[in-house]
């Protein structure tokens, strides 16, 4: 069954990208240290084009935030993978774009972006691109997985992932560690109505992070 995965580089104070983001630097000032480490380069850098290659395999189908797709859609080409069915989250819908590398943007509503997305992924995932849109999903109990890469460097500015938002995340797995100890890290969302009820209400505390057993993990 498809899940909706937030799959996302972030630096040690919790920014995905640098400040003053703009069309020049989609990234912000300093952002794509972020993402250096998808090089693979180092004496572990098999690990890091490991989990890359694991995350391409996974993606069917992609939603994206609309400033995402403003920022990004001259840097990809096309959909940020080529082929690969994009629905933008958007109130200003418009007619489905036909990017260059052959893939199509649809521009829909948060709900029915991820439904259509869904049915385009099939067996494989959907995977979200943007801050702002993953912060939706969550509230609205629709992100069912996040895929963490730490990155050890602190931005200092720019763009937070979480920025308030309430969540009960799950560990899956083991973390792993990368070139230059990026940590690979993978969460379950825990979208319990109770929980969904507890988000709704503002009564959930901030992102806690608990094992199986209930207690803090990695906090």
């Amino acid at each position: 069954m498809s899940k909706v995965v937030l799959d996302v580089s972030m630096s040690l104070d919790g920014f995905t990208a640098g400040p003053n983001v703009r069309k020049e630097e989609p990234m912000g000032d300093g952002g794509e240290r972020l993402h250096e480490w998808m090089a693979g380069e180092g004496p572990d850098g098999g690990v890091d084009i490991g989990i890359r290659r694991q995350v391409d395999a996974a993606v069917g189908a992609v939603v994206i935030g609309r400033r995402t797709f403003d920022l990004g859609l001259v840097p990809w080409g096309g959909t940020p993978w080529p082929g690969v069915p994009s629905f933008v989250v958007t109130h200003r819908t418009r007619e489905d774009l036909l990017g260059d590398n052959g893939g199509t943007f649809a521009f829909d509503g948060l709900e029915a972006a991820v439904r259509r997305a869904k049915d385009a992924a099939g067996d494989k995932d959907v995977l979200v691109l943007g801050a702002d849109v993953a912060r939706q999903l969550l509230a609205a109990g629709l992100l069912d997985e996040v895929w963490l890469h730490l990155v050890p460097l602190l931005m200092g500015a720019g763009t937070p992932l979480f920025a308030g938002a309430r969540a009960e995340l799950i560990p899956e797995g083991e973390p792993i560690a990368g070139t230059g100890s990026v940590t690979h890290l993978r969460y379950r969302v825990l979208t319990t109505p109770l929980i969904r009820t507890e988000i709704a209400a503002g009564r959930l505390g901030s992102i806690r992070t608990t094992s199986e057993s209930g207690r803090p993990w990695r906090s």
